[in-house]
């Protein structure tokens, strides 16, 4: 069975601008030729790429229930 033309998403070239302002252009499906993608996270910055430490945050005193119940397991904090 032969592949149809229309089977193969558009790609063209958009610029995607930083937070920073700084820009580059890349090839992508989204929008039409030309245009603008500005993000609203830094992959530069934002803990998700970048590997940062991740803060577990205690509601409701899970954690600290967890923590006087598993806690000498000797695990550090």
């Amino acid at each position: 069975m032969a592949r149809k033309e229309t089977d193969h998403p558009d790609y063209h070239f958009i610029t995607v601008v930083m937070t920073n302002g700084t820009e580059y252009k890349t090839r992508s499906t989204y929008g039409k030729e030309g245009d603008k993608l500005n993000l609203d996270i830094d992959p530069n910055t934002h803990p998700a790429w970048t590997g940062g430490q991740q803060q577990l945050l205690d509601r409701g005193g899970r954690l600290s229930r967890f923590n006087s119940k598993f806690g000498n397991l000797g695990l550090k904090k």
